[in-house]
């Protein structure tokens, strides 16, 4: 079921979602709701308080550019994109590193703003699957990107917070329009 995406000025956003405790079939139903939100979307990632629910689960799918890391390694095996697309993953838990590097992001939740974001290129850590068990992933590249700006979501914090004190000021205007 595809479901509403929330948009910019809604409280939700800017909140520190709560732990998922425990998997039902709720939490995967919505899971799979979700993959096929953000795939309508044509988005790479969809965390859940973009569709309005307070929890740490975020859903990432880059099949589509299987050369978008450099590196990515699952469990300490080499692996390849599509081996674990689309990545579902709940209360994440990982490190940033490397050099950082800038990228143009965008967001479904803010769908008219596109803008530099200056982020480390790695990240490595655990991210627990619905099925009880955890990947111990590591990768750069758009899938680190992406990673780390769903990740954000869940913590309250929106791409626009990470642009440069200059790109915030030019976006002042469209933002409080978008915001109503």
């Amino acid at each position: 079921m595809i479901l509403p995406i929330t948009q910019f000025g809604d409280p939700i956003l800017r909140k520190r979602c709560r732990t998922v405790s425990e998997v039902t079939e709720e939490i995967r139903t919505l899971t799979e709701d979700m993959i096929e939100t953000m795939h309508e979307a044509h988005g790479v990632g969809l965390a859940a308080p973009q569709v309005g629910q307070d929890l740490r689960l975020a859903v990432v799918d880059v099949s589509h550019d299987p050369d978008c890391v450099s590196v990515l390694k699952v469990n300490g095996e080499e692996a390849e994109v599509a081996d674990i697309m689309p990545l579902v993953f709940i209360n994440p838990r990982f490190e940033k590193g490397g050099a950082r590097e800038r990228m143009e992001e965008g967001c479904l939740s803010i769908q008219e703003i596109r803008a530099e974001v200056q982020r480390p290129e790695m990240v490595k850590g655990t991210f627990p699957q619905l099925d009880g068990s955890e990947l111990e992933l590591e990768t750069d590249g758009l899938l680190a990107r992406i990673i780390q700006h769903e990740t954000d979501h869940l913590n309250g914090v929106l791409f626009i917070d990470r642009v440069s004190a200059a790109t915030k000021l030019m976006l002042r205007r469209e933002l409080k329009r978008l915001k109503g």
